[in-house]
């Protein structure tokens, strides 16, 4: 996975590089891949006999140990040990600014289902999405003077989940004690809400996560939130693979090329409970500036930092915050951002680059959906499904390896020597509901304006606009650019028609003409944020 880097382009001349790697430290933005290195973990042996382990130049060894030499192998029992609750964790919701100020947002951890809103207050709340009447879904409602309603009978709910009204109630009747809905702690951090899953154990506030580098005064952001349909473990393995990146996003932005694919090295410097965390660079350069940290639940980080030729330290840090929605979905909020910005970063609107973003997810999702159904469908562990090469996929491993760890505490997992499969079946929702709903009915999507469409969320339009405020605003502007500009050029060929002078068609005609390029302009616009990526040739 790959963004372009609003904040960094390629130096003209060497830099020297001073990397620190502090727990809290973001993850550096992939698209940093043309500076990679890797290194080893222990190995395995299963696949001894297989001739991937061909193109690796090495001194002659027999099958078994050249295989051992460049796969990564098995995790030890001890690594396989752990204690670990799901529940027990912040999980990233949303990015603050898109949280809706007048509806209720309806968002999933694993299986539970969640609604958000904003009091009358001004503080956001997280309830069960559920109305303990008839178990209507409360982020189908409305907010009524910053109480949540429910549209199917009107039960209202304010602060800790409490029901003040109840429309069919006798007038002399209370209100029952069990009328109350389940509530969240939620906070809101470095611009992002985070909830805290478990309803038995009070917040733990020392997990919630911070970044360092997201606090610093001149530290400045693009951030981006995605729906993605492939399960948030597929998607941690694709964000912290830099190895896929010159092959994959070919092209996509001025870093990745396929004639960059190489070796890599990698060192683990830590492993716990929660994670791990190391450094990486390309093999050929004989160095690791880019560090890398996972934490538990699903917060991965990669950081940089560029000393300039004045002695400037400048740092640039990339931030993958994953949120389990359920089997076979996910949601990504993904911040890129540095002290120093790059000039190209001030040329290119922020939808631009949103849509940039959506269109290397749709790249990869191909692959990744495909590569879900098949451990669903197989249930083995990874060891015997991947094959994973010190030299590009030590990451990978280190994540399957820290699910052996951490997967007896969630609701299903597929670890490197373990698994345990989803004991729920998968939800399908065929109707559209709430904040979907709404948008899918009054914007473009698919071509289609000013009419209904149930959610795809293979499509671009669904995946990322419905939840960005900014870019939501942007299509909306586009399409009554479009039709306004139709309209006027509509007006002025019929000008030019019914005029006598020859120079005042010719002008009349020219205005309908730029006016038809604007028109063309708001539809390829309006196009980008909502068409999907669709490769139309393999490069070779």
């Amino acid at each position: 996975m790959a963004l372009v880097n609003p904040f960094l382009s390629p130096p003209r001349t060497p830099l020297s590089l001073r990397v620190s790697a502090p727990p809290n430290q973001a993850l550096l933005r992939w698209t940093l891949c043309s500076q990679y290195s890797f290194k080893p973990s222990s190995l395995r042996s299963k696949h001894a006999m297989c001739g991937a382990t061909a193109d690796i130049k090495a001194a002659p060894l027999a099958d078994g140990e050249a295989d051992h030499a460049v796969l990564v192998g098995p995790a030890s029992e001890d690594e396989r040990k752990g204690d670990y609750d799901w529940t027990q964790e912040w999980y990233p919701l949303y990015l603050t600014l898109n949280v809706p100020e007048d509806a209720p947002l309806g968002l999933r951890v694993f299986d539970k289902q969640l609604v958000l809103f904003k009091d009358g207050n001004g503080q956001f709340r997280c309830y069960e999405d559920r109305c303990p009447h008839r178990l209507a879904k409360l982020s189908e409602g409305q907010l009524i003077d910053g109480r949540l309603e429910c549209l199917y009978h009107g039960w209202q709910f304010e602060g800790e989940g409490k029901c003040v009204k109840i429309p069919q109630l006798p007038a002399d009747a209370k209100i029952p004690q069990a009328a109350c809905v389940k509530t969240y702690e939620v906070r809101d951090s470095q611009g992002v809400i985070w909830v805290w899953m478990s309803l038995k154990t009070p917040p733990n506030v020392s997990k919630l996560p911070w970044f360092e580098n997201f606090a610093r005064p001149e530290f400045q952001d693009i951030s981006t939130i995605h729906e993605l349909p492939y399960d948030h473990s597929i998607l941690l393995e694709n964000l912290m693979d830099p190895a896929h990146i010159p092959i994959s996003h070919d092209r996509t932005d001025w870093t990745a090329k396929r004639e960059d694919a190489q070796p890599l090295s990698f060192e683990v410097t830590e492993r716990t409970h929660r994670g791990f965390a190391g450094w990486w660079g390309r093999e050929k350069d004989g160095s690791m500036p880019n560090f890398l940290r996972f934490e538990a639940p699903c917060v991965l980080q990669n950081n940089r930092e560029i000393v300039d030729k004045n002695g400037e330290i400048n740092y640039f840090s990339g931030l993958f915050l994953c949120r389990p929605t359920g089997q076979g979905k996910s949601m990504l909020i993904v911040r890129f951002g540095g002290t120093k910005r790059s000039p190209l970063a001030k040329v290119f609107p922020k939808w631009y680059l949103h849509q940039n973003a959506s269109k290397v997810f749709e790249q990869d999702m191909g692959f990744l959906s495909s590569q879900n159904e098949i451990l669903l469908k197989e249930k083995v562990s990874t060891k015997e499904l991947y094959l994973n090469l010190k030299s590009s996929d030590t990451w990978v491993a280190e994540y399957r390896k820290w699910m052996d760890k951490a997967g007896h505490g969630m609701p299903y997992h597929f670890g490197h020597s373990t698994i345990s499969l989803p004991k729920e079946p998968a939800v399908v929702e065929h109707a559209p509901a709430g904040l979907v709903a709404g948008q899918s009915a009054s914007s473009p999507t698919k071509g289609g304006i000013g009419t209904m469409h149930a959610p795809n969320f293979a499509n671009r339009y669904f995946r990322h606009v419905i939840h960005c405020k900014g870019c939501r605003t942007v299509v909306k502007a586009f399409e009554a650019w479009k039709n306004a500009l139709s309209a006027v050029a509509v007006a002025l060929v019929a000008l030019a028609i019914l005029v006598s002078g020859r120079q005042w068609k010719a002008l009349l005609l020219a205005s309908a003409a730029l006016c038809s390029v604007g028109v063309y302009a708001c539809s390829i616009a309006i196009a980008m944020n909502t068409t999907n990526f669709i490769r139309t040739h393999r490069r070779l």
